[in-house]
Formats: structure tokens, sequence, C-alpha cells
């Protein structure tokens, strides 16, 4: 009944925000701390990276997620709400812990984000999220050659040796899976991180992305958006991969 009641009052977030009005998020310091770490191993995300996930167990606690992300993980195209299927858990863990401790700055979420108990249900949310296949379709970018050419040179210039030639970043250093991810989703991101609006941003990137003009960004993320993994988009609908 209480996941139940969470979902429904999701789906009227969508269109009343007040809705789920209450304490707001916690401040915690961010990149702009002159002592800011980048992932600091401490709280809950270690507590919850060193548990096993249940993805059955996750997938109920999902119900909350899916009102805005879709069951099946999708988002949406329009980048209000991000692709999550087929992210690494480790990834998923890092980003709802950096939103429950205030962090990372997102009063859409944060509601939503307080209602899982504890650490084993955040690494059984994670670990569900991860089953999930990658959608075929989401959002792209532009089409024009040249956008695609200059973003591409791009990427395999400076995001290519985090993020992976297919946009399969990586678990182990907490890097996301790019591939699948809608293009004004990323695009809203980078523009944030490159503005120092993102207090949770890795400053590695940061050093990257903040020379770019808005013809940079918009190249490298068009291209981004094209980026596929083989092996892990959806052979059917709904379909979870093994």
């Amino acid at each position: 009944m209480k996941k139940t009641l969470i979902v429904a009052l999701a789906v009227s977030a969508l269109a009343s925000a007040p809705v789920l009005a209450g304490p707001p998020a916690p401040k915690k310091g961010g990149i702009e701390d002159k002592g800011y770490v980048w992932n600091a191993q401490e709280g809950e995300k270690i507590e919850a990276l060193k548990l096993k996930g249940d993805a059955t167990r996750g997938l109920e606690a999902y119900e909350v997620c899916g009102a805005c992300h879709l069951p099946s993980g999708s988002g949406r195209p329009d980048g209000t709400f991000p692709q999550l299927a087929g992210q690494h858990a480790t990834v998923i863990i890092k980003q709802m812990a950096d939103i429950r401790a205030g962090l990372r700055d997102n009063p859409t979420m944060y509601p939503f984000a307080v209602t899982l108990s504890d650490a084993q249900e955040l690494a059984d949310v994670a670990q569900y999220i991860q089953t999930l296949c990658i959608p075929r379709e989401h959002g792209m970018g532009s089409k024009d050659p040249d956008v695609l050419a200059h973003g591409k040179s791009l990427y395999e210039k400076e995001c290519q040796s985090c993020h992976g030639a297919n946009g399969e970043g990586d678990k182990q250093k907490f890097y996301p899976v790019l591939a699948g991810q809608h293009y004004k989703y990323m695009l809203r991101q980078v523009t944030e991180i490159r503005d120092g609006k993102r207090r949770n941003a890795n400053p590695d990137m940061v050093k990257i992305v903040k020379n770019y003009g808005d013809r940079d960004l918009d190249g490298v993320v068009t291209y981004m958006s094209t980026l596929t993994m083989p092996g892990t988009v959806c052979a059917e609908k709904g379909k979870r991969k093994k």
C-alpha cells in the first residue's frame, strides 16, 4: 500500500511539483569547496557498495522510480528524466547517495530518493536497474554530419579514455554508461558541469568541458547520443538482460 501511494504521488508530481513538498534536501559541500574530494569513499554509499543487491527486491523498490523513469527505465526523450536501464549499479548507488546526502542538487528527485529505507534497498534497486536492457530508441541530437564529425573528434580525444569507445563507462571507477542516454538530458548535465552548477561533478571532467563553447557541447553530446553497446540493447520490448 505504501509503495502504491508513493507511485500515485510521483505521477501527480509530474503535473504539480508541490505535491511532495516537505523538508528541503540537506546541503553538503561540493565542488565549490576547496576541500572537495570527488567520490569520497564514505557514508551510505560505501555501506551500499559492500552489500549484494537483490534484483527481485529491487523491482519492488523501483516502482517509485518507474513513475518518472518509466517501468522500462527508458526515461523521457525531452531530457526531464534520464534513461536508467543498464546503468552500472555503482553509478546508481553513488548518484542516489549523493542526492540523499545533499551533494547533488535535485529537488525533483530528492523526495523520492529518500523513500528508500536503507543501504540494502539502495543496493537492491541499483542491481535491478543494472539488469534492464538499454532501449533501442532514445532522444537523439542533430543529424548534421558536420556537428557529428566535430563531436566525434572531441569525444575520441577527451572523453573516450574514461567513458569508452561505445559509451560503456567503467563500473569500477564510477564512470557512467552513456550509450542509450537522451541527448537533451546529457546536454543539460554537461552544461551544468561546465558552468559549475553540478556540485558532485568530477574535477577531471570539469577541466575538460570548462573550455567548451556551446557548439562544442552540442557536438560532443550529439555524438554521445549515437553510441551503442553491443549485446545490451533490448531484443524485445521490456525484456531484461540475463
